[in-house]
């Protein structure tokens, strides 16, 4: 295995979840959450996207992005509810994750690929919210294996040892 290829599989880092968040409708409210339970078939159960693309079951964003963004709109913070992803976490590189799984809580997610900015980021943030948005938006991912996720676990890199 190339140095490179070796160094992507090492992430001793451990996250920590701060946010989370389902939307039960589609362009619907997004309703903040103490704790969701994730499983294979429906992703985060309640969420609209239950049962959909499996591609697209769980959303993440760093708080450190929210920060960003923050900065890029001179505001003083963010709401999460306005990225309207499910999970804030802190601490860890969520990108580092491709092509790899990861542990969040008692379940394990998979990252599918990046969460670009839609439309809505426009509206939530008012005048360059998407473009402010670009490159801070988190990543897509599947589950694994299910499990509860709530505020304060860990987010780190899976291994069947750690589990």
């Amino acid at each position: 295995m190339s140095y490179i290829k070796e160094l992507m599989r090492s992430i001793p880092q451990t996250g920590k979840v701060e946010w989370v968040s389902i939307r039960p409708e589609r362009r619907g409210a997004v309703l903040p959450k103490e704790e969701v339970v994730a499983s294979e078939a429906n992703g985060l159960e309640g969420d609209h996207y239950a049962g959909s693309n499996g591609k697209r079951q769980v959303t993440l964003i760093q708080a450190e992005h929210l920060d960003v963004v923050a900065s890029i709109l001179k505001k003083e913070k963010i709401d999460p509810a306005l990225t309207r992803r499910n999970i804030v976490v802190s601490g860890i590189n969520l990108q580092a994750f491709a092509d790899q799984q990861f542990q969040i809580g008692e379940a394990v997610l998979e990252m599918t690929g990046l969460c670009h900015p839609c439309t809505r980021m426009e509206e939530n943030f008012g005048d360059g919210g998407y473009n402010a948005m670009r490159g801070h938006g988190g990543i897509t991912a599947r589950v694994v294996k299910g499990g509860k996720i709530k505020i304060g676990d860990s987010v780190k890199l899976f291994s069947p040892d750690n589990s």
